[in-house]
């Protein structure tokens, strides 16, 4: 079951005493939920990931899709005979397979490499041909619900949270801590 956005929101309001949102207006409270998303995805990458089709560029430098924020795993080739792809080091392969970049390209990958200095890009061997796709998992960044007017009340919030719902009770906990942030006498 999904958590909406908004009913997160109506119990940091009751929580905080505001109904009206005079102290705290919602829209701020949408920014801190949005702030709130972002830091569960940067702590913990596991709380959003996917797994997709991703379609290789020719060549053996890949880039993620524009969502993604790291590489979690690459599993198998998605064409006919969807043959595993395994990890490999990439200075193994270097020792190995002198030129290994140089190779024909072709639409079946045997191996994937990757370095978490680079999150947003991969290696492949060998080289990809236009066609080759594989079944990849990242962590990506959840998407934002949109700020309501200034003024308006918990009610007009949209969207869900993008997490599991397991980080409901986290999130509201983040968004109340930033709001007693608002009322400390000194700022941590």
């Amino acid at each position: 079951m999904t958590i909406s956005a908004q009913s997160l929101i109506r119990r940091v309001v009751e929580t905080l005493q505001d109904p009206t949102s005079i102290r705290w207006p919602v829209s701020e409270l949408v920014r801190y939920f949005n702030d709130g998303q972002r830091a569960v995805a940067m702590y913990r990458p596991d709380a959003t990931v996917k797994t997709a089709t991703i379609s290789l560029a020719p060549g053996t430098v890949q880039s993620l899709p524009a969502e993604a924020t790291k590489l979690v795993k690459i599993t198998h080739n998605t064409g006919e005979r969807q043959r595993v792809v395994t990890k490999v080091d990439v200075a193994i392969l270097d020792a190995q397979l002198d030129g290994w970049r140089g190779q024909n390209p072709t639409t079946e990958i045997l191996h994937f490499m990757y370095d978490v200095r680079e999150p947003r890009q991969f290696e492949n061997y060998p080289p990809a041909a236009s066609g080759a796709r594989v079944q990849a998992t990242y962590a990506y960044m959840p998407a934002n619900i949109a700020e309501p007017q200034d003024g308006l009340m918990w009610s007009s919030v949209q969207g869900d949270l993008d997490l599991p719902d397991v980080y409901g009770n986290a999130m509201q906990n983040y968004i109340l801590h930033r709001c007693y942030m608002k009322d400390a006498e000194y700022a941590e």
